[in-house]
């Protein structure tokens, strides 16, 4: 450890760890964006290829209308060939037994066309609908894979975008822990790796820990401000900085540190 880490002040010491935890935390929304869009685009694929398995399946069912509706006019043209061969068969019957028992099949073929007919129209409808359902998807599909083409392209430019910046802030924190004694690093990043959203140095916000809300008692939050000791909070275990250390920061950067 050099001399100048060993001489820090307290107050030092919890600008650098604030500074070094603001780095952590822009690098978390990176990687938290990055990592929303693949997800994003995992679904946008995957309702697509549903959507297609549904056309695939819907075009199956109107396949099988099409062959009953085909069948259903193959049944009434057999009919019809059936009542005139009945028809002419009367011509030539020998009593009225044999004449009224092809009347009751020219019935019966008869009444088979008229349900043939009606079977028909049914399907056709029912077909019109599954053909609306289908160009519905189809639209449905459109509009998938225009938000899948922006979410990739938006993917594409977040990575080609945030790898570069990510690696610059990450050198960043490389250059400040070098700062950090290795005590006070550790605990850093045990408390970041044990706390929610990675937050360990948390910044007080209207007589709360930022990081868990709790509220801190006034002579806690007086020598918080003082920075003559580190503190953490009783509730979280975040290390607790006040607010002002936002303009002390902002001086650590302008003086290259």
């Amino acid at each position: 450890m050099n001399k100048q880490v060993q001489n820090q002040s307290i107050s030092e010491k919890l600008r650098l760890l604030y500074q070094l935890q603001t780095i952590h935390s822009k690098i978390d929304e990176i990687k938290i964006l990055r990592g929303e869009l693949p997800l994003q685009v995992k679904d946008l694929e995957d309702d697509i290829k549903g959507f297609e398995k549904r056309i695939t399946n819907v075009k199956d069912e109107m396949a099988g209308i099409k062959k009953i509706i085909s069948e259903k006019r193959n049944g009434i043209k057999e009919s019809e060939s059936l009542i005139k061969k009945y028809r002419k068969q009367q011509m030539s019957v020998r009593n009225n037994r044999q004449f009224d028992s092809l009347n009751k099949e020219i019935e019966y073929e008869s009444l088979d066309i008229e349900l043939s007919k009606k079977r028909i129209k049914e399907f056709r409808a029912k077909h019109d609908v599954i053909r609306k359902r289908i160009q519905n998807i189809k639209e449905h599909i459109n509009d998938k894979k225009a938000d899948l083409e922006d979410k990739q392209k938006e993917l594409n430019t977040i990575v080609n975008e945030t790898v570069k910046e990510e690696e610059t802030l990450s050198d960043r924190t490389i250059g400040i822990a070098q700062n950090i004694e290795e005590h006070l690093l550790t605990t850093y990043e045990r408390i970041r790796n044990n706390v929610k959203n990675g937050l360990a140095v948390a910044v007080i916000d209207r007589e709360a820990c930022g990081g868990c809300f709790n509220k801190i008692p006034p002579q806690r939050k007086l020598d918080i401000a003082t920075r003559n000791k580190i503190i953490v909070c009783e509730h979280c275990g975040r290390i607790l900085v006040d607010a002002l250390i936002d303009k002390d920061d902002e001086q650590l950067v302008i003086d290259g540190i």
